[in-house]
């Protein structure tokens, strides 16, 4: 994964200027930076939902993008969260993707019954199962423990696709292959 020279300006503000990253096709990185710093527009550019004043992005292939905003369907339990981005044929598989996040046991609670980790790891379930060749994943631990985090950092990796995340808790740093300061 390659990022080079990205200038990213909202007006008259600039949020990255000549910004260059180079990451491995695999593995998970942490990307970490004081709020403001542009965790969240690097992401978006790197997903292709921003497009950069100067600069250019290369994955290794479609990028999957986990906004930092849950965005849960409101009258969709947990199961039908992941369900609904699954293709037909494959609904029998969401199960995996709430294992992988360990939310086997809340598949049919409804959002507003969640707590804000749990509501967390359901969108970073609906988002790993749309099945990219890359996750951007915008603060996908916010609200979740350190040792549930590192479990499914874990599943993670092992998917065998890179991973860049972002966050605040540098605890999570030490849980990634590599971590980087923007």
């Amino acid at each position: 994964m390659e990022v080079r020279g990205l200038t990213v300006r909202f007006g008259g503000k600039t949020v990255l200027e000549n910004y260059s990253l180079s990451l491995p096709d695999e593995g998970v990185t942490f990307l970490t930076g004081p709020s403001g710093a542009g965790k969240t527009t690097l992401l978006r550019a790197m997903a292709g939902l921003l497009e950069p004043e100067a600069g250019t992005v290369e994955l290794p292939g479609r990028p999957v993008l986990l906004f930092q905003e849950d965005r849960l369907f409101p009258r969709r339990t947990v199961l039908g969260q992941v369900e609904a981005v699954l293709p037909k044929g494959q609904k029998s598989r969401a199960g995996e993707y709430l294992a992988l996040v360990e939310l086997e046991e809340a598949h049919h609670k409804l959002p507003g019954a969640l707590s804000g980790g749990m509501a967390r790891r359901a969108a970073l379930a609906r988002a790993l199962a749309v099945e990219g060749e890359v996750y951007l994943l915008d603060e996908p631990f916010a609200g979740v423990d350190e040792a549930r985090a590192g479990r499914i950092i874990a599943r993670l990796r092992a998917m065998g696709k890179p991973v860049l995340l972002t966050g605040h808790d540098r605890a999570l740093a030490a849980l990634c292959d590599r971590a980087v300061e923007l």
